[in-house]
């Protein structure tokens, strides 16, 4: 057993808690730049789908680039995607279960709508003029050829027992196949079960015979990929299984790449039909001192540069972790020369009756070679037991170039472009289980994330993505269609500083053109600084603070004022700036997580505002307003007329009338007559602007009018009540009544006015002198009466305030006649 690795039956719980803690302490990738939700109009997105078509995730890409086949539910399809804006349908290919197989199917205790339909699996290019198809078929597999030229299924409606062992019986089941050389290469399950992988080679060629391998080999395999190795003739096959070489509780499952030769033909006497080429390995993708990211998920191919030799060939893969509570994940690069190297090492024998392995001592030049068909039975028992390599398969750079503690991902692509400076970068494209495509940029000095785009809004088990490097398009084939991501859009960067910021080695600033645009070869005048974003050297032209203008944003006073601003990047710090502090206080200003400012527009508040966005040291104003008041209307004050009648002859013999300024909720007030009324119709207050008579008002209607409420000093907005005239007929008011400015003489209503006072005045006059009689003649009755006892005044009466008062109850009784 190694010693790195301890068996959690005898380790301590403290112990144990501590390594797997260890797992979520690994640095995190940095969040996306920018991210483009459904449906974007910045980044805008191709999606082919059709109602009746479901399940579009296999996807085969010509070679030309322009056509794209699609292996769907029940379905295969020939799409045209020559143009990089349109995916356009070809031809299709119906290919379903009838109806009785289909109950078939029901009857083996399936889902006749989940299991039961053909879900297309293999899709391959046979040959230069067919292509090769294999689908579940009802959980009984069927397989067939199609004419890419006629787009016709040749051969595909019939039961072949071979099919069986080409793709998988389940449709959630995950297999791989390849075609070299017109023949077949698959890594699947070979029964209704799912429980027998094998690895064959079918449609051999030259008369040899279809090759497999023994399924006691693997160990509940979950296969990833496969490649081919023509330089040395072989082809490989990813794929995740349980480690048995350790002794843990529970099942440790081991990331694994196998390899056999494209030319076996299996021993004379032993191993007859079987690989004698077989062998797999460990492939490790760890952080130092870190659990490790043991559960493959997807491996891409990367072919070397032109001219390169083979062996530069790069293994993109997608990894996570058994032990991961949470969505964590790691992307891992290794080299076919490293791949090689561990396969011509040393191996590990296994004794099947212990199952146990051990190191195979001495050496065996012929353990993972090809050309063993002529070997002895003895070498050949060898391969049986040794077809595992003791050493382990490790990541270009020692470790992970992407580990992410927030993201899964599922699938990656990638793309080796080059740099304006002419320096060579590697760009991923991953896609998550939630549905985003994350283009990410391998620097020197770490990760770029220039981007996250959301393809997919449903949630979903099996899909996968195909890129078309000489399009610039990344498809991805899900549940809800296919849609076509282009792998740049630089024309969405609108300045040089953006240009430059987004790191986007597509992308560079053209300062003769003043756009962004894609990189075409190598150009002496692109502003692109990869590395370091370095705004300030690449476009000394543009200034921090942007001749941007400013947007008038007129309220009213005491109305709260919210100004947008928007971030143009994750990533940037946005700041408010005002004409009268550089510094916003708190108890006055309210920023939002948007980035929006809010706060009451008072007289203090009034003025610019400027957003700024800072990002790699570099700052911009992003938004600039004017925040100005609104003008309330004047109405002129009743106070400021003259009472008496002004003369047509007589000039400037008035004083100016005095204003009251009124803001109301309405700001715009029409006062204009309606056209073609008359100045005077003759008609009393029914509607008609310009045209009341007031001689018959009363006190109640004159101050029923017009109310005006002063409420400046308790901070809130003048308010006018205003009592719209009824309808002559109907009797309702109008909802769209409003003050009116009347532009007669106040003479008559002052007079009555007048006149109701000084009745007013009279009547409180008249009924105090009653009063004052009344009191006066009682006073007299009283000492009547008191002069009956001898003409002498009754003493106690004189501080009586009231005849009525209850205080008297025990003086002289009074009786009045």
């Amino acid at each position: 057993m190694p010693p790195s690795i301890i068996p959690p039956s005898i380790m301590p719980p403290s112990i144990l808690l501590f390594f797997f803690g260890l797992l979520s302490a690994t640095g995190s990738l940095p969040p996306p730049r920018t991210t483009f939700l459904l449906p974007s109009a910045d980044r805008p997105l191709v999606l082919f789908s059709l109602p009746d078509i479901h399940n579009t995730t296999t996807l085969l890409l010509s070679d030309d680039g322009d056509t794209l086949y699609v292996g769907a539910r029940d379905a295969v399809l020939s799409l045209d995607v020559s143009q990089s804006d349109v995916i356009s349908l070809k031809k299709k290919v119906e290919w379903r279960p009838s109806d009785s197989e289909i109950k078939d199917c029901e009857n083996k205790g399936k889902d006749a709508t989940v299991d039961c339909p053909n879900f297309v699996r293999v899709l391959q290019p046979m040959n230069s003029t067919h292509l090769y198809a294999c689908g579940s078929y009802a959980y009984s597999p069927h397989d067939g050829f199609i004419d890419a030229e006629s787009f016709s299924m040749v051969d595909g409606q019939q039961a072949d027992t071979k099919a069986k062992v080409r793709c998988p019986f389940s449709p959630m089941q995950k297999s791989t196949a390849i075609i070299v050389d017109g023949e077949l290469f698959t890594a699947t399950t070979t029964n209704f079960r799912g429980v027998e992988p094998q690895i064959s080679r079918h449609f051999s060629k030259d008369g040899r015979q279809d090759v497999s391998q023994d399924s006691s080999l693997l160990e509940e395999p979950r296969f990833v990929s496969s490649a081919s190795d023509p330089s040395e003739g072989k082809l490989y096959f990813f794929f995740n299984e349980v480690g048995n070489e350790f002794s843990f509780v529970d099942k440790l499952r081991i990331a694994r790449v196998a390899q056999v030769c494209k030319d076996d033909v299996g021993g004379q006497r032993t191993l007859q039909n079987k690989w004698t080429s077989f062998a797999k390995t460990s492939l490790l993708c760890q952080v130092p001192k870190h659990l490790p990211f043991n559960v493959l998920r997807d491996v891409f191919t990367l072919p070397p540069p032109e001219g390169s030799d083979a062996a530069n060939t790069l293994f993109y893969g997608v990894f996570t972790s058994q032990w991961s509570s949470g969505p964590e994940s790691s992307v891992c690069v290794f080299k076919l020369q490293d791949i090689r190297a561990v396969f011509t090492g040393t191996y590990m024998n296994f004794d099947f009756q212990n199952q146990q392995w051990s190191t195979v001592l001495g050496k065996h030049p012929y353990l993972g070679q090809c050309g063993l068909n002529s070997a002895s039975d003895s070498e050949l028992e060898q391969v049986k037991k040794s077809f595992m390599t003791s050493g382990k398969v490790k990541p270009v750079g020692g470790g992970p170039v992407v580990v992410s503690s927030g993201q899964q991902y599922s699938h990656v692509a990638a793309l080796r472009t080059q740099a304006a400076n002419g320096n060579p970068y590697t760009v991923l494209f991953l896609l998550t289980e939630s549905g985003f495509l994350h283009k990410v940029v391998l620097l020197d000095q770490g990760v770029h994330v220039v981007e996250e785009i959301q393809v997919f809004s449903q949630p979903q088990l099996v899909k996968s993505i195909v890129l078309s490097s000489s399009k610039g398009v990344v498809y991805v084939g899900t549940s809800e269609g296919v849609t076509a991501v282009p792998v740049a859009r630089c024309s969405g960067y609108r300045t040089c500083s953006q240009c430059v910021l987004a790191r986007d080695p597509l992308c560079g600033w053209s300062r003769s053109a003043g756009v962004c645009t894609a990189l075409v070869a190598q150009q002496q005048d692109m502003a692109q600084d990869l590395e370091n974003g370095n705004v300030e050297e690449q476009c000394p032209g543009q200034t921090r603070n942007s001749l941007l203008p400013a947007t008038e944003v007129s309220v009213h006073l005491n109305e709260v004022v919210r100004l947008q601003c928007r971030k143009p990047s994750n990533v940037a710090a946005l700041t408010w700036t005002s004409s009268r502090s550089d510094s916003l206080p708190d108890k006055l200003f309210i920023r939002s997580a948007d980035g929006s400012l809010s706060f009451l527009a008072t007289h203090e508040t009034f003025g610019t505002y400027r957003c700024e966005a800072e990002e790699g040291g570099y700052r911009e104003t992003v938004a600039s307003y004017e925040v100005q008041q609104i003008v309330p209307p004047q109405i002129a004050s009743p106070r400021s007329f003259s009472p008496f009648p002004k003369a047509e002859d007589d000039h400037g013999t008035d004083e100016p009338f005095e204003e009251i300024s009124i803001s109301t909720e309405e700001p715009k007030t029409s006062t204009t007559k309606p056209s073609g009324e008359p100045e005077d119709s003759g008609m009393k207050d029914e509607g008609v602007p310009g045209t009341t008579d007031w001689s018959d008002a009363s006190p109640t209607d004159l101050t029923d009018e017009i109310v005006v409420a002063d409420k400046a000093n308790s901070g809130l907005k003048n308010e006018i009540k205003v009592t719209p005239e009824r309808d002559a007929w109907s009797g309702e008011e109008p909802a769209d009544e409003r003050l009116r400015v009347r532009e007669k003489s106040f003479y008559s209503e002052l007079v009555v006015v007048s006149l109701l006072l000084a009745a007013c005045v009279c009547v409180l006059i008249l009924a105090g002198i009653h009063v004052w009689r009344q009191r006066k003649t009682g006073l007299k009755k009283i000492s009547l009466v008191g002069s009956e006892d001898g003409g002498k005044t009754n003493q106690s009466m004189e501080t009586v305030p009231s005849l009525s008062s209850p205080e008297d109850t025990g003086g002289p009784e009074v009786k009045v006649e």
